[in-house]
């Protein structure tokens, strides 16, 4: 590293939470461009640049010779593995993986409660103005002394761990690296599982259906990989109890969607919770909008308007290690996916 740090930022990002960048290090020289979409970035800007936070803009490797850190403004990094820059031997790229894992959990959860507490149900009859005639015919599913099955334990996986342990569900977890319990990547202070201590089992990935038989309600959190794309389909659906739930805030195609239409058609399991979907947004036509013991989000189970502040949180603590020689935090690894 060379004594000044040309430092690029391409989002948008507020006056304050630059400052607080700039103030992490005299030796960074930051220079904040927020770019629109199709908009280039001048050749003068990129030349000097060796460490880039950005979201959608990425230069050509000849355009950046001193390029050694790209830093993804989001999570989910499947749509970038074949941009040359970022393939370039020197140049590593970390994602924002953990910046997201709060609100992403939250909504899993709130999906979770209303699945379990028929909120479809209700709406549905408050849209009739009906009353339920009898309220013994109410059998709410609750979270306390359940079983959830979560597919993928990172970083918004372990902090659902966190909230369904205090509500006293039962937790089961796969991963794909059964040997890897701590979390080795970007986690706030008092969120998630850091020592991988949350969950009762732990289950392979290819052991899915051996745990889905144990749940009441199954989370899915995995990203999409090679790996990871039709990893539920009928036979793990089939597995599922008929009073199980499925919540999906990964992305579209790790749940076959076919197969999961026909389960619900089936009543083989009681309903689900989608927030992601192979086709975004969703067809009008699809079967699932009218499926009344589904709830569909239209893919915002990440949004928060706490993400810039948390994703410079992360940046800052990055930058950090940056300085000190120290390895990066959740480094992005194109050949696993992720």
């Amino acid at each position: 590293m060379t004594d000044v740090i040309h430092t690029l930022i391409t989002v948008p990002l507020e006056d304050e939470l630059i400052a607080r960048i700039r103030a992490v290090s005299e030796r960074l020289l930051v220079t904040h461009h927020p770019t629109k979409p199709g908009e280039a970035i001048p050749d003068e800007i990129w030349a000097p640049t060796e460490v880039l936070l950005t979201y959608r803009a990425f230069p050509e490797p000849e355009q950046c010779p001193a390029l050694r850190w790209v830093q993804y403004y989001l999570a989910g990094v499947d749509s970038l593995a074949q941009h040359p820059i970022l393939t370039r031997d020197g140049v590593q790229a970390t994602s924002m993986s953990g910046a997201n894992a709060s609100q992403t959990a939250e909504h899993a959860l709130a999906l979770l409660l209303a699945l379990g507490h028929n909120l479809p149900g209700f709406l549905a009859m408050q849209g009739r103005s009906e009353w339920l005639p009898n309220r013994s015919d109410y059998h709410p599913l609750e979270l306390r002394g359940s079983t959830v099955g979560i597919v993928g334990y990172g970083s918004i996986g372990r902090q659902l761990a966190r909230l369904l342990r205090g509500m006293g569900a039962t937790v089961l977890a796969s991963k794909r690296d059964l040997m890897q319990l701590e979390d080795d990547g970007y986690q706030p202070e008092g969120q998630g599982d850091p020592e991988g201590d949350m969950f009762t089992r732990l289950y392979p990935s290819q052991a899915l259906k051996t745990m889905f038989k144990e749940c009441d309600f199954v989370v899915v959190t995995v990203p999409i990989t090679e790996h990871t794309r039709g990893l539920i389909g009928a036979a793990e659906l089939t597995a599922l109890r008929p009073h199980a739930c499925l919540v999906d805030v990964s992305r579209g195609g790790v749940v076959d969607a076919d197969a999961l239409l026909k389960a619900l058609g089936n009543n083989q399991l009681a309903g689900a919770g989608l927030d992601v979907f192979l086709e975004e947004p969703l067809p009008a036509d699809s079967l699932l909008w009218a499926m009344p013991n589904v709830i569909i989000t239209p893919h915002v189970a990440g949004v928060s308007d706490h993400y810039d502040a948390r994703a410079v949180d992360l940046f800052i603590a990055n930058l950090q290690r940056y300085l000190d020689g120290r390895p990066l935090m959740n480094r992005v690894d194109f050949n696993r996916g992720y």
